[in-house]
């Protein structure tokens, strides 16, 4: 113990006195290295398994040739979002396979938080980034990506070059979603969206205006509803839907908590087993509902795998051009999407 009485942190001379090897054969050990014999390896890691040495993972980076300190940042939007937290689970366990640490942070959509945020990764001297780019300029994360940190955007592709992303079918599983209503019927289809400035907003409400062209529909703009960034906006905005002289017979949800909030002025209501409904993105229990949501839903593991092989491979070393990678959604029919309209 020091002076204070504190327990001192064991050190590498510690575990090397125990083991009866040097300070560098530690070293090799440690840091998985050559250099040392299976006895050896063996000797020094039951010596630092006994005193509890914990390796100093900032200072080893320094020393190391490769400058790496085994962590990578991960920034999305919202952590406490079902899809933000599903991909940042997909991305740790590719992580942890490599054994590399994720530093996670929310960037609540905002740029300024983000920029911030990037700059503390930097200075943790991450070695590459796995970031979901606020809406709007992409200022801060050209700046990283110039000083050379490895970084794959997910869910939003990059406004800039040199960078991979990972992003899924938006624009296409949202017509079919339209697409899929109109078949049964539904002639006035409204889209309830998130704000206009996100890509994969204006992605989805694209294909939202496909699907109505390829099904023949009119545009209605009064069944349009955007910027609504949350579940309490989207029962404002699904309310002001019903109320309209000539409501619409399906509701498109092009966001999960968007779904959410739609699916409650339905319940409310007790329009649920009467107006159809399709939602963008799965969440928690939407299957157990009666009926249960049919939805839009990511393959968010196959985004998150792919995000983390690309990074990883950036910060190995790989310099082929940048890939836009794409994963593709698949259509959930669980009850609510195939209501057909009333006949009254």
């Amino acid at each position: 113990m020091d002076q204070a009485g504190e327990r001192r942190e064991p050190t590498m001379r510690d575990v090397a006195a125990l083991a009866k090897v040097s300070t560098k054969t530690v070293s090799r050990v440690i840091n998985d290295l050559p250099g040392a014999g299976p006895e050896v390896v063996e000797r020094v890691r039951a010596a630092a398994r006994s005193l509890g040495y914990r390796p100093n993972l900032t200072a080893s980076s320094l020393r190391r040739s490769d400058r790496r300190s085994a962590t990578i940042g991960v920034l999305f939007e919202d952590l406490s979002n079902p899809f933000d937290s599903a991909l940042l689970r997909a991305v740790e366990d590719r992580a942890r396979h490599n054994g590399v640490l994720v530093l996670a942070g929310s960037s609540e959509d905002d740029r300024t938080l983000q920029s911030e945020l990037l700059v503390s990764l930097s200075a943790r001297r991450v070695d590459g980034v796995v970031v979901m780019a606020a809406g709007g300029h992409q200022d801060a994360l050209q700046q990283e990506r110039e000083r050379g940190t490895p970084m794959v955007l997910v869910d939003r592709p990059p406004t800039f070059g040199g960078t991979d992303c990972v992003t899924t079918t938006n624009r296409d599983s949202s017509r079919d979603a339209v697409l899929q209503l109109a078949s049964l019927g539904h002639r006035d289809i409204a889209f309830l969206g998130d704000r206009r400035t996100l890509w994969t907003s204006q992605e989805r409400y694209t294909g939202y205006l496909e699907g109505l062209a390829q099904a023949g529909l009119t545009l209605r703009d009064e069944l349009v509803r955007t910027g609504l960034h949350g579940a309490d906006l989207a029962e404002t905005a699904a309310t002001e839907l019903l109320d309209l002289e000539r409501p619409p017979t399906a509701l498109f949800t092009a966001q999960n908590l968007v779904t959410v909030g739609a699916m409650r002025v339905l319940r409310a209501r007790g329009l649920h087993h009467h107006t159809a409904l399709i939602g963008f993105d799965d969440f928690p229990l939407a299957d157990m509902l009666e009926p249960g949501i049919t939805v839009v839903r990511q393959d968010v593991p196959g985004i998150g795998r792919k995000a983390a092989e690309l990074v990883f491979a950036r910060i190995d070393g790989d310099t082929s051009p940048p890939v836009h990678a794409v994963v593709p959604a698949a259509l959930v029919q669980r009850g609510s999407g195939e209501i057909r309209p009333s006949t009254d």
